[in-house]
């Protein structure tokens, strides 16, 4: 059954509203009710996410639910804010069939469910273009607490939750692509990068942790070395990162063991949804045994610097790219 065979009411009530919270009113009215608690400020974030874009056009369904939501929860979770909800508006291809809604609405439904950020409204439309969606998410801070991407301090210590690049490498993989390096993979190597990119784990029980440490943090969506210039550039500072103490998986190390110019794809490449953030030195000691205690690891990956550059050092010495930010769907293989 194709959705232009529902009407738009059926639709919302059959796939969306058994996801909706008590704020979003059964998807009956024209607008959803938040409630703020008391001395509590609201963060909003919004991210489209497009297929052949952001994801692939045969990624399964319920991990783009996840996807879509994951990326907007992530950014919330940089700025120190516990969920509240989210608006969807989906922008569906004429053709989507009952059983693809279905799987969607599933993997939207268990990803909001896990990070407590129920559904509360949006839009459904059909269109002759590419599937689209866009969600807007809703997200509240003690007041004065949000954790800005301005902060960075000079002496500070840089630090990433999780391992850098393993979603850039899945996605070659996940689009069938020939690689210097998938040889060196095994098969559940292969399945876990894949699933690093199509569903990302948003760092939201470290939401408490930034707020009471950090001085400034941002969710690296565009790569680890292109997110950092931001960050910096915004705080008017620099940093030195050391290459080798970036964090990777045991899948990633393998890639660049088979094949060492990878280093710059697992660098430079995005969606890896982590968290990057500057800890004054005399706070990482408890932001990091507090980061262990919620089973989130952490590394120490450089220091911010007065001079305003960005520099990435090796075990040789200073390492360049062309480019510190990947660009999705280039016919790049490295």
């Amino acid at each position: 059954m194709a959705p232009e065979r529902l009407s738009e009411f059926d639709l919302i009530e059959h796939y969306f509203a058994p996801l909706a919270g008590p704020a979003g009113l059964g998807l009956r009215d024209d607008a959803a009710l938040l409630t703020i608690p008391a001395d509590h400020e609201l963060v909003t974030t919004v991210d489209a996410i497009v297929a052949g874009v952001h994801f692939l056009p045969d990624d399964p369904p319920t991990t783009i639910g996840w996807k879509a939501l994951g990326v907007n929860v992530s950014d919330l979770a940089a700025k120190g804010a516990a969920p509240l909800g989210f608006l969807l508006t989906l922008a569906l291809p004429a053709q989507t069939e009952a059983g693809w809604l279905a799987d969607f609405a599933d993997g939207l439904g268990r990803a909001a469910a896990l990070w407590h950020c129920p559904l509360v409204g949006g839009d459904t439309v059909t269109m002759p273009g590419p599937l689209t969606l866009s969600i807007t998410a809703f997200g509240v801070v003690p007041r004065g607490e949000m954790v800005r991407r301005a902060g960075a301090r000079p002496g500070d210590i840089l630090a990433v939750t999780g391992t850098i690049g393993d979603a850039a490498l899945g996605l070659p993989l996940a689009a069938g692509q020939e690689t210097p390096w998938s040889g060196a993979l095994s098969a559940s190597e292969r399945a876990y990068l894949i699933d690093r990119y199509r569903r990302p784990r948003p760092r939201i029980g470290l939401a408490g942790l930034l707020r009471a440490h950090a001085s400034a943090a941002m969710d690296v969506s565009d790569g680890l070395l292109g997110d950092a210039a931001k960050l910096l550039a915004v705080s008017g500072v620099g940093a030195t990162i050391e290459a080798q103490s970036v964090p990777l998986s045991d899948a990633a190390r393998h890639v660049l063991a088979a094949h060492p110019p990878s280093l710059e794809r697992v660098l430079t490449g995005g969606d890896d949804y982590e968290i990057l953030c500057t800890i004054p030195a005399g706070k990482w000691g408890a932001f990091a045994a507090g980061a262990v205690e919620h089973g989130i690891a952490v590394a120490p990956i450089g220091r911010v610097t007065g001079e305003g550059t960005l520099d990435i050092m090796g075990p040789q010495g200073p390492l360049s790219f062309a480019r510190l930010s990947y660009t999705h769907f280039s016919q790049e293989s490295a």
